[in-house]
């Protein structure tokens, strides 16, 4: 499988103690809706010199978003409304 790159703005989910996250776009994400475990599509993300297991994970609205731990967020710098740099390809659970 090939990696996907795309770029977006770090967002923030408006609940009490929300998720950072970035949209994915839907020409990357709805072609891989087939491989989805309970609405999960397994992949490994990357962003600057940080690499981590995540899934792509449904928005409800049909799209999906990549969440970004507090860890990867220090360490590559990552502030909300930041447009950052994000790849990913398919893991296997």
């Amino acid at each position: 499988m090939m990696k996907m790159t795309f770029s977006a703005a770090v967002s923030l989910f408006e609940r009490d103690k929300g998720w950072y996250y970035v949209p994915v776009p839907s020409h990357l994400s709805k072609p891989l809706e087939h491989l989805a475990d309970r609405g999960l599509i397994a992949v490994t993300a990357k962003i600057g010199n940080s690499i981590w297991p995540t899934s792509l994970l449904p928005m409800g609205d049909g799209t999906h978003f990549i969440a970004l731990p507090a860890k990867v967020r220090s360490k590559e710098k990552i502030m909300l409304g930041k447009t950052i740099e994000v790849s990913f390809e398919m893991r296997t659970r």
